[in-house]
C-alpha cells in the first residue's frame, strides 16, 4: 500500500550534508520501487545555523521538525567551536535543545557487524563474528540536564532521574528485545549510586509484572565496559541511563571497524530523529570521501518507524550486497576506495535492481 511522508532534513555540517543527500537517495529508490511519496523540508542546525541565524536551533527549524513525520539528521559540530571552550553559543546546544524540545527521549543504537568486514574490528574476527546487540539510552534525563554549575572552590552536576522516566524507555528496551532473542541486560552503577538503585528497583519490578517472558540480567558499568570487549556476541538488548549510555555506545561502536557504519534513531512520544552516529568530521567536508552507510541504515530505521519493515530490510540488504561487491569507502579499506556518492548510488542501484546477497 502506497504511504506518504513528510520528512524534516537538518544536513548540519562537515560531512552531514553529503551522508545525508545520500541516504535521501537511497529513500527515493525505496520510494520508486514500492509506490511511496516522501517530501523533504530542508532546514539549519549546528554551526551553520548560528552562522546564518545566531542560533543552533533556530525557531523555524524547530517548527519544520514538529511538522514532520520524522527528522532525517546529518551531523553538527565545528572546529572554531570545538577549540574554545569558552565560546557561549555552541552547535551541541542545538541538539540537546532539539532532543529535549521534541520529547526524544530514547536513544537506539544497533551494534551490527557485516561479515565481510569483519577483519577491519580492532579485535579479533572469532571475538565479533555474530555480534548483534542493540543500547537502549535514555536521552533527556540524568546529569546531562541535572542542574550544574560553579562555586567558588568547586563545581556540581545533579544527576536525576524519576519513576516514570526509566519506566518509558524501559518499555521500549523490552518490547524490541520480544522482536529479538528476548534479553535485557540493564547497565548501572547501583552499589554507588541512588539513581542506579532507582533504575534497578523500576526495571525489575516491571520485568516481573510485564515482561516474564523476557530474561532480564544486571550488569554494573565498568564490568559493561569489559564484557563489551571480551564477549561483545553475548549482549542482545543494553539498557541504560544517560552518561553511561553515551559512553559505552560510544565504545561498542568501535567493533565495526568504522564510525561510518553505525545508524541510531532517537525517539519520543510524538516524533523520532534518526542519525548517523559520527560527528561532522570537517576535515573531509566537501570531498566525497566520507562513508555514507551510516546514514542510509540511520534512513533504514526510519522506514522501520514508518511501519514499513520490508522496505528497511531491502536497504540493509542493499547496504550488505554493496560491501560484498567491493563498493566501499576508504575507512572501510576494500580495495579501491569508492566515493561518497558512488557508494550512495550502488545501494540505491542494488535496491531498484537486487542481487543476491552471498552470505559468509
Amino acid at each position: 500500500m502506497s504511504t506518504t511522508k513528510h520528512i524534516a532534513v537538518l544536513p548540519g555540517d562537515g560531512i552531514g550534508p553529503e551522508v545525508t543527500a545520500q541516504a535521501i537517495q537511497v529513500l527515493q529508490a525505496v520510494c520508486d520501487r514500492f509506490g511511496h511519496t516522501f517530501t523533504y523540508r530542508y532546514a539549519d542546525v549546528g554551526a551553520i545555523a548560528i552562522e546564518r541565524h545566531g542560533d543552533p536551533l533556530p525557531e523555524a527549524t524547530l517548527d519544520t521538525c514538529l511538522g514532520a513525520d520524522a527528522i532525517l539528521f546529518g551531523a553538527i559540530g565545528h572546529p572554531r567551536f570545538d577549540n574554545d571552550p569558552s565560546a557561549p553559543v555552541r552547535p551541541e546546544q542545538g541538539l540537546l535543545r532539539l532532543r529535549k524540545s521534541l520529547g526524544l527521549f530514547a536513544n537506539i543504537r544497533p551494534v551490527t557487524l557485516y561479515p565481510s568486514l569483519l577483519h577491519l574490528s580492532p579485535l579479533k574476527e572469532e571475538k565479533v563474528r555474530g555480534v548483534d546487540f542493540v543500547i537502549y539510552r535514555e536521552l533527556t534525563g540524568g546529569i546531562y540536564f541535572g542542574d550544574k554549575g560553579q562555586t567558588p572552590n568547586g563545581a556540581y552536576d545533579h544527576c536525576v532521574y524519576t519513576a516514570a522516566e526509566i519506566d518509558r524507555i524501559s518499555r521500549l528496551a523490552f518490547e524490541h528485545a520480544r522482536r529479538r532473542r528476548n534479553k535485557v541486560t540493564l547497565v548501572d552503577k547501583a552499589n554507588v549510586l541512588e539513581t542506579s538503585r532507582l533504575w534497578r528497583k523500576v526495571v525489575t519490578a516491571l520485568a516481573a509484572s510485564d515482561y516474564p517472558d523476557v530474561t532480564l540480567d544486571w550488569m554494573y558499568v565498568d564490568n559493561a565496559a569489559m564484557q563489551i570487549i571480551q564477549f561483545p556476541a553475548a549482549f542482545d538488548v543494553v539498557l541504560t541511563e544517560n552518561m553511561f549510555g553515551d559512553i559505552l555506545s560510544d565504545e561498542a561502536s568501535v567493533l565495526a571497524g568504522s564510525l561510518g557504519m553505525l545508524p541510531s534513531a532517537s525517539v519520543g512520544e510524538k516524533t523520532a530523529l534518526f542519525e548517523p552516529i559520527h560527528g561532522s568530521y570537517p576535515q573531509a567536508a566537501g570531498q566525497d570521501i566520507a562513508n555514507p552507510v551510516a546514514a542510509i541504515l540511520s534512513a533504514a530505521m526510519m522506514l522501520e518507524h514508518f511501519g514499513l519493515a520490508e522496505e528497511a530490510a531491502t536497504v540493509r540488504e542493499a547496504v550488505q550486497a554493496t560491501l560484498e561487491a567491493g563498493i566501499a569507502t576508504a575507512d572501510l579499506q576494500t580495495g579501491k576506495a569508492s566515493r561518497c556518492s558512488e557508494v550512495g548510488q550502488a545501494v540505491a542501484g542494488m535496491i531498484l535492481t537486487p542481487v543476491e546477497v552471498i552470505e559468509n
